[in-house]
């Protein structure tokens, strides 16, 4: 959940993980509303520190579809793009290089201290959601949302 990571913490690590800090940021996340449900002993890591099993499954009917459960407002919708996972960095890497093709949108500071970015790859009409676990906000460049921003979303 937070950046600062406990003995307890350590104890109860995701499925084998075992950094407590990124076990924490999986069960903030991605674990709420799962189709694998709340039980975290189903990680399996994919192609950076998020959970590659997670799906999810909370549905707001009619309008909104599928959300992420354990994330704020306007990182939580999925949108048409049902297949669109989040990814999990332990720190501020541009190894996906935002530029004309991996595009960030919005970039948010979060109650836990952790940077999210929602953005598009254009080429591909595909959007993405990072998760980068500390304050990034200097080094990414696009609009922050702010709590007035949130407050004027459904």
């Amino acid at each position: 959940m937070t950046n600062e990571a406990t003995k307890d913490e350590a104890n109860t690590a995701v499925g084998g993980l075992v950094d407590p800090i990124v076990s924490a940021v999986i069960e903030e996340y991605q674990c709420p509303g799962c189709v694998c449900g709340s039980d975290t002993e189903c990680y399996e890591k994919g192609e950076t520190e998020e959970c590659k099993k997670h799906v999810a499954g909370t549905m707001i009917m009619p309008v909104v579809g599928k959300v992420f459960l354990g994330m704020p407002t306007g990182f939580n919708r999925i949108g048409p793009v049902e297949k669109m996972q989040m990814f999990v960095f332990k720190e501020f890497v541009d190894g996906w290089g935002y530029d004309k093709f991996n595009v960030p949108v919005w970039k948010r500071l979060d109650k836990n201290g952790n940077t999210l970015v929602r953005g598009m790859n254009p080429r591909i009409n595909f959007p993405f959601l990072h998760v980068f676990i500390g304050n990034h906000l200097d080094k990414i460049d696009c609009l922050e949302i702010t709590d007035v921003d949130i407050e004027g979303m459904d």
